[in-house]
């Protein structure tokens, strides 16, 4: 957690709602693309994303609209945009007109009247293109604030070679999850997983799939805030995977990194708890030299109570509309339109950038009998992201997500060294975000 990024946080008040509705930066039409405008007499709008196959994806649009055209800029993946695009609601001034949002920070630019309702431009047109999960992702009651693209249905990606040679098959709990831990360690063999500080958003989805409910948050009821977070499944899942680290089952390494990378590849680990746009993000490190082709598989991800399967998701971005949008009906339809034709959608889940959430593709007979490649021809999309995805209700998320991840991700430090226990954790936890939250001007319920 940078200092930057824990700035965010803090500005990212109550105190700091009623955001600007300012027209001056797009007011002129906007010329500092990285794309080519293809129909210059058209009206423009300025896009902020990340996404590696931007460029084609709004090429594909601009050659398919006459009357809007999209000027894109890559203004920093994640963080640093959100950053960029806080200094512009502080400054009332600087946002552009559409910004690719992850799920999990929507609510944090809501409560500053940042983001712009979608329901009257048309969101209700495509709500049937996505699950159940994925709208709820995105929308407040009737209000609509992001258009879905991607999502991150969650599952056990394991190595095949490893399993084969300690004979053991895919766990289909936690519970065996651990006893197969321990046999491979017992065997001499790898740590079975990794429980990385830096990944709390995996650590919350296993929390939520345990029954937690971390927070209760309504936009109609700003001022209000339901926060729990030392309840038995928050202590449940953070004992389980201290317990693992304790007993050295498990990695304490961050992930992300080249070096875990390399180690995930290499099988220096078992398994790895993940979502859908995993495989993409381990080939494209370019640390694998091939070493990881044929050696890996997925499985549905080890339930807690198998009698009550919960699906859980990790990451997953949408296109949102800025209050500071000029001509908010154009931002709209490029916010709804952008990546949602085939030619896109296709390139993103045959380049493994993304896991499409859009059901046009999601029942497309290429798309669910695809054979992965990276998982050896086995045929994931049918047997395990595609039902993971529609079984997905969605979450409710915080205000000020990034500062409860980074209160949690410093508890999970001290869980990998040994410092507190998982009810110790929980308890501190929820403690701190209930104080953060007063201190911010919430009613903790």
């Amino acid at each position: 957690m940078t200092k930057t990024a824990m700035s965010l946080a803090l500005i990212t008040t109550l105190a700091a709602c009623g955001g600007g509705d300012d027209q001056e930066t797009t007011a002129a039409k906007p010329t500092n693309c990285t794309n080519k405008i293809v129909n210059e007499a058209a009206p423009r709008v300025l896009v902020w994303a990340w996404y590696p196959n931007m460029a084609k994806v709004v090429d594909n649009f601009n050659k398919q609209h006459t009357d809007v055209q999209v000027c894109w800029t890559n203004a920093g993946q994640g963080q640093p945009e959100y950053e960029k695009f806080q200094t512009a609601i502080s400054a009332k001034k600087g946002a552009p007109d559409v910004i690719m949002l992850e799920a999990d920070q929507l609510v944090g630019f809501e409560i500053q009247d940042a983001l712009v309702d979608l329901a009257p431009y048309g969101a209700g047109d495509v709500k049937k293109n996505f699950s159940e999960g994925a709208w709820k992702d995105v929308s407040q009651g009737d209000a609509v604030y992001a258009a879905p693209v991607d999502g991150g249905p969650m599952a056990l990606i394991y190595r095949t070679d490893i399993f084969d040679k300690y004979q053991i098959k895919p766990p289909k709990t936690w519970a065996e999850y651990a006893e197969a831990a321990a046999k491979v360690k017992a065997a001499g063999g790898p740590v079975f997983g990794d429980f990385g500080s830096n990944v709390p958003a995996v650590t919350t989805a296993l929390m939520i799939q345990k029954g937690a409910v971390p927070f209760v948050y309504d936009l109609k009821d700003k001022q209000n805030i339901t926060v729990k977070l030392d309840d038995q499944a928050t202590k449940d899942v953070l004992n389980f995977w201290g317990d693992l680290s304790k007993k050295g089952l498990v990695g304490k390494e961050d992930q992300f990194t080249t070096d875990y990378i390399a180690g995930m590849v290499g099988g220096k680990y078992a398994t790895y708890v993940s979502a859908a746009w995993a495989p993409g993000y381990l080939t494209g490190a370019g640390v694998g030299n091939g070493k990881e082709k044929g050696k890996f598989a997925v499985a549905p991800l080890p339930q807690w109570d198998p009698a009550n399967p919960v699906s859980v998701n990790w990451g997953g971005s949408a296109f949102a509309v800025t209050s500071q949008a000029t001509d908010k009906a154009n931002a709209a339809k490029v916010a709804l339109g952008l990546y949602a034709d085939e030619a896109s959608l296709t390139d993103g889940w045959k380049t493994q950038t993304i896991f499409p959430l859009n059901q046009s593709v999601l029942t497309s007979d290429e798309f669910v009998n695809a054979k992965v490649e990276f998982f050896n021809g086995q045929t994931a999309n049918k047997d395990i992201y595609i039902p993971a995805e529609n079984a997905y209700k969605g979450a409710t998320y915080s205000p000020f997500t990034v500062y409860y991840y980074a209160q949690l991700q410093a508890q999970i430090v001290k869980i990998n060294e040994g410092k507190t226990t998982g009810d110790q954790a929980a308890t501190d936890l929820h403690n701190q975000i209930v104080q953060y939250a007063k201190t911010q001007g919430f009613t903790v319920k």
